[in-house]
């Protein structure tokens, strides 16, 4: 696979995750946070299914063969999917999806720092000055008065923690097997499940919200989890590691501009400036480690979520 269509694959799928804010506020209208996360996520995991099951087929092949160690590790997988998807669900509903977006990355740091916490690897020296600006970037986000948070903006921010976790351990998971379809496949489910109980007992699902809200599920679940993850499992193989983080960090980007367009959300000149502090921070992070510049670059290397 060429260079250029790598990178176009890759943009495409910043250009999904992006818009599926768009998607996930909508989706609000109609049903639930955790209904429409279970939804989704189940979804997902019918799409990638099948393809699942060839790389179980492929492991069996190999003689490889799946321990009770493997299904909790999955398992805890699904878990901290479920809480950061749902804690940026609940908080998509409470807040702009400009801010949504540029919130939900601030977990790009966070990763390098769980991985100083747990594993005692060096982090890059890029990770200090990234979180600084960061930080700034916040604060101008918010238009200058971390007060002028709301609710949902800090549950965005809360789930950044699950997402930095998710990230940290789903590549060990993914590479212990060689099958990151089938990993992913598995946390969906359960972070499908997990939802749906959930929503069973403290929302009102009904048939006609579930029909209102389909065409948002859909974008949701078959495009931006199943469609969305595919196609970046499949580029990421070819993909050079600078292009890969840049391009689907473009994510936040795609976000603010859906928003621009499709909801009319209009951002001040403060707001945008602390948007784009946040997307150059989180850039270097990823980045700057993969040029070997300084120490460390291990937990740094690892660009995104595997899903949104």
């Amino acid at each position: 696979m060429s260079r250029t269509v790598c990178n176009g694959l890759l943009l495409l799928v910043a250009v999904i995750w992006g818009t599926a804010f768009v998607a996930q506020q909508l989706g609000m209208r109609d049903v639930g946070p955790l209904t429409f996360t279970g939804v989704r996520f189940l979804m997902g995991a019918l799409f990638v299914l099948p393809l699942a099951l060839r790389e179980a087929s492929r492991l069996r092949s190999r003689g490889i063969t799946l321990d009770r160690k493997d299904l909790l590790a999955w398992g805890g997988l699904g878990v901290l999917l479920f809480f950061g998807a749902t804690f940026q669900q609940i908080g998509v509903a409470g807040t702009s999806v400009s801010n949504a977006g540029f919130l939900t990355a601030l977990y790009v740091p966070l990763v390098p720092l769980l991985g100083w916490a747990l594993d005692r690897f060096r982090p890059h020296p890029s990770i200090w000055p990234a979180i600084a600006c960061t930080l700034v970037g916040t604060y101008l986000l918010s238009g200058g008065r971390l007060d002028a948070f709301n609710a949902g903006d800090w549950w965005v921010i809360a789930s950044t923690l699950f997402w930095a976790g998710h990230v940290l351990w789903v590549g060990r998971v993914a590479a212990r097997t060689g099958a990151p379809i089938l990993v992913a496949c598995a946390q969906f489910v359960v972070c499908g499940v997990l939802a749906c109980l959930a929503a069973v007992v403290l929302e009102d699902i009904s048939l006609a919200g579930l029909r209102s809200g389909l065409p948002t599920l859909l974008y949701g679940g078959l495009v931006s989890v199943g469609v969305a993850f595919t196609v970046k499992e499949v580029a990421q193989r070819y993909a050079r590691p600078t292009d890969a983080a840049i391009l689907l960090s473009s994510e936040i980007l795609f976000a603010a501009l859906a928003a621009a367009v499709m909801l009319d959300e209009r951002l001040t000149a403060l707001q945008w400036a602390g948007g784009g502090v946040i997307f150059l921070s989180i850039l270097a992070v990823q980045v700057l480690p993969l040029f070997g510049v300084g120490a460390g670059g291990g937990v740094n290397a690892r660009p995104v979520r595997e899903t949104i």
